[in-house]
């Protein structure tokens, strides 16, 4: 059975830093792209990072230079390092994988094949 479990969510103040991670089981995740999305209360959702299989990463532009993204030394694990947290940061935060998921784009759209892919339940992200 394949899942994705998020953690490291919480409330900080405007300019702290979180750390989320994903744990993936039930999948060879190391052949496939992983990524972090976020979904605020009346907003689409809206890719954040993503990384390929050769560790190759990019980022939206609302993130770009305060987000990082890493693969574990386990490949089935993911992490995101937020850093300079403000109040628009604040959304429930999902790790996805999928084989040929992409990149996210620079104005945080992404391609509809993540959507079939696997998803984490989410973990909440409260900046006040």
């Amino acid at each position: 059975q394949v899942q994705l479990v998020e953690s490291g969510g919480g409330s900080v103040q405007a300019g702290g830093s979180l750390r989320l991670s994903c744990a993936g089981t039930g999948y060879t995740y190391s052949s496939n792209c992983m990524g972090w999305f976020r979904q605020a209360p009346g907003k689409e959702r809206e890719g954040v990072a993503s990384i390929t299989a050769d560790n190759s990463a990019t980022y939206a532009d609302s993130v770009k230079g305060r987000f990082t993204i890493s693969r574990g030394s386990a490949d089935n694990t993911l992490s995101l390092e937020m850093t300079s947290l403000t109040p628009e940061d604040s959304a429930v935060y999902y790790c996805a994988a999928d084989r040929r998921g992409g990149p996210v784009w620079s104005d945080g759209g992404y391609s509809g094949t993540w959507d079939r892919g696997y998803w984490g339940q989410g973990t909440q992200v409260t900046v006040s």
